[in-house]
């Protein structure tokens, strides 16, 4: 038979362990919040059970309460964890309130009117609780995914709420025999080494989900413009394949906007650099404020840009084009006290059944009309041969004095 002593011994030195993990990923990883939360946690929860092991060298009702009340913290505090990673509010009143009312139980049933089983039960009820509050947060699925990390530590938390339950209803129903402060029969001592187990792989299941954000992370640099924080050439071009799947097995039109600044380069050669950066980081924000959700703004290198309208018509992209040029011309740029207009020109493709039905050949349309729109004078657009046969099919003037063509 286990002794608890034994229990909390090993107790200790595994959750030291994890909480100098977690302070290693806290420090390498400064904005990683959650990190502080797990590491304290961890420290905790070895400090309450180094605390109970010294029932043996003093009044054993100082280690139960102050003990028992720390370990129930640390699952408060872990589950508050969850919600940082999440970037929810934290629970700090409810959490508190948990801890009051499971040191109060733990101390009326320790120092009141003795009984072991009801600490048992008071314990393990309150720290269910304490991690139920962040299950709801692990098993939902974000942006239509399961998370691998989040979903292994809502299932763990799942167990050891179970095995809690279970603990607690063996002590009240005395099922394997009596407890003690100094003992527990083999079938608790069981569950306790099982809740050991539980909740290092609770912290592993952390562990997963940090890995799981980094990844996520890391796979988002790869398709994201570094200046702006738009897509970049490369999610463009999956974008656009996927758009051309859909729209041939829906026979379903849609339309992209190639853009190019006008006068970059005289920005550029004036007033530097940093300048013309900013001219990019606000022309983006000032786009990306006007799509849809459903749209993609693309930075394509230098001072091009393209915009993905899922399931538009040339009508609706030239509606699309004429509502960016009127708000770039609304948008200059102050640069060290001097005022910079930024003028777009604007290419319109789009896709058609018979006409541009790959990426390239929507592009290459798109390029034309864009090269058209800036002979014609820039700070304007126009739209491909296609585009403008499907908006002529659909009722839409098409000549140049048309209101689809907007002049400087």
């Amino acid at each position: 038979m286990l002794s608890v002593p034994t229990l909390w011994i090993v107790f200790v030195v595994n959750f030291v362990a994890l909480g100098l993990v977690w302070i290693y990923v806290a420090r390498s990883y400064p904005n990683f919040e959650a990190a502080r939360f797990w590491a304290f946690a961890a420290l905790m929860a070895s400090t309450g059970a180094a605390i109970s092991m010294m029932r043996d060298y003093m009044n054993p009702l100082i280690p139960l309460t102050v003990g028992g009340g720390l370990l129930i913290a640390s699952c408060g505090i872990a589950s508050m964890g969850i919600e940082r990673f999440y970037d929810r509010a934290l629970s700090w009143r409810l959490q508190a309130a948990i801890v009051v009312v499971g040191l109060a139980g733990i101390s009326y049933y320790a120092l009141g009117e003795p009984n072991t089983s009801a600490r048992i039960v008071i314990y393990s009820l309150v720290q269910s609780i304490a991690i139920g509050l962040s299950l709801r947060l692990c098993l939902s699925n974000r942006d239509g995914m399961r998370k691998p990390g989040a979903y292994l530590t809502g299932v763990i938390a799942i167990l050891i709420i179970a095995i809690n339950l279970a603990r607690a209803g063996m002590a009240y129903f005395h099922v394997g025999g009596g407890v003690s402060m100094m003992q527990f029969n083999p079938l608790q001592a069981a569950l306790v080494l099982v809740l050991l187990f539980l909740s290092m792989m609770w912290n592993f299941g952390f562990l997963l989900m940090a890995i799981d954000r980094l990844r996520a992370e890391v796979a988002d640099l790869a398709l994201l413009d570094d200046l702006t924080g738009v897509a970049n050439r490369r999610q463009l071009l999956t974008r656009l394949t996927e758009e051309c799947a859909r729209s041939d097995r829906a026979i379903q039109p849609f339309a992209v906007l190639a853009i190019d600044l006008d006068g970059f380069k005289d920005i550029n050669d004036n007033h530097g650099h940093g300048a013309g950066d900013e001219c990019l980081r606000t022309f983006a924000a000032t786009v990306q404020g006007r799509l849809r959700a459903s749209d993609l703004l693309a930075r394509m290198g230098g001072d091009e840009f393209c915009v993905v309208l899922p399931a538009a018509t040339a009508r609706e992209a030239a509606a699309v084009a004429r509502q960016l040029l009127d708000v770039c011309a609304e948008q200059p740029v102050t640069w060290q006290g001097t005022t910079l207009n930024i003028g777009v020109s604007i290419g319109i493709a789009q896709w058609s059944h018979a006409g541009c039905r790959t990426p390239e050949q929507l592009m290459a349309a798109a390029d034309q009309a864009l090269y058209a729109a800036k002979k014609q004078g820039k700070a304007r657009f126009a739209m491909s041969d296609e585009s403008l046969a499907s908006a002529a099919a659909a009722g839409t003037p098409t000549s140049a004095a048309s209101p689809l063509l907007r002049s400087a």
